[in-house]
């Protein structure tokens, strides 16, 4: 399952796509979209929105038989709660890309959106122990704008992404936006280096926990929670 932590469907469908170009043939792709919360996760009140969301849509998949999930949201919204819901892997998607750029470089930079989301990306960093192999930088531009697709911040993430590579010894580029995926091949391009997608990433991670047998130990922090509400419907 794809977890969007807010309402917007149409950024849920723009996200499946995007994944379904990663996923292997025999891998079944969902998309889930909040009932109720925020129409995009820009700010820590909505990360609290959004990680309630991402939890009753866990808890939904869970009573469906879904074997994994990916968290779509940068900031990886809910998804220490997800883990001790679900019974297999939770992946999320800044995780995924952070863990995947480390493996293709030794410097990188993110490029998110908008600007105050920053922090988000730098928690995870910190949280994943890459800080110091990694810069953060944004463009001005809401999350909603992404919703049915992002050819059009081609210009504002390529100018960025090439002053990390001047200024920053990047080398490889994370976008840091779920719905970015049509960027991939066109920054590639441009820029000559890895441009690394965290919903991609994910599914493909997620598919090999799944096929090693492997989820989330329970053996204290993930481990099931005593109290929780009703299943959402």
């Amino acid at each position: 399952m794809i977890v969007n932590p807010n309402t917007t469907a149409s950024m849920t469908r723009t996200v499946l796509e995007g994944a379904r170009s990663a996923a292997g043939p025999a891998t079944r792709l969902v998309g889930s979209t909040a009932a109720s919360g925020v129409d995009s996760v820009e700010s820590n009140t909505d990360e609290v929105y959004g990680a309630l969301a991402v939890l009753d849509q866990v808890r939904a998949g869970e009573a469906a038989g879904v074997d994994g999930y990916v968290v779509a949201c940068f900031g990886d919204t809910g998804l220490a709660a997800a883990r001790e819901a679900a019974r297999g892997p939770v992946v999320g998607m800044t995780e995924a890309a952070l863990f995947t750029a480390a493996l293709l470089a030794a410097r990188f930079s993110v490029v998110t959106l908008p600007p105050r989301t920053r922090e988000q990306s730098r928690r995870v960093l910190r949280e994943t122990g890459l800080a110091h192999r990694a810069t953060v930088r944004a463009i001005e531009e809401p999350v909603a704008e992404v919703h049915d697709g992002s050819l059009h911040l081609l210009g504002a993430v390529a100018a960025e992404a090439r002053a990390a590579l001047d200024a920053d010894a990047a080398e490889a580029i994370v976008l840091g936006c779920a719905g970015l995926a049509d960027l991939v091949g066109p920054l590639t391009e441009l820029l000559n280096v890895p441009v690394v997608e965290g919903v991609a990433a994910a599914v493909t991670m997620t598919e090999g926990l799944l096929a090693q047998n492997l989820s989330t130990s329970r053996a204290a922090t993930y481990a099931p929670p005593e109290r929780l509400g009703p299943v959402p419907a």
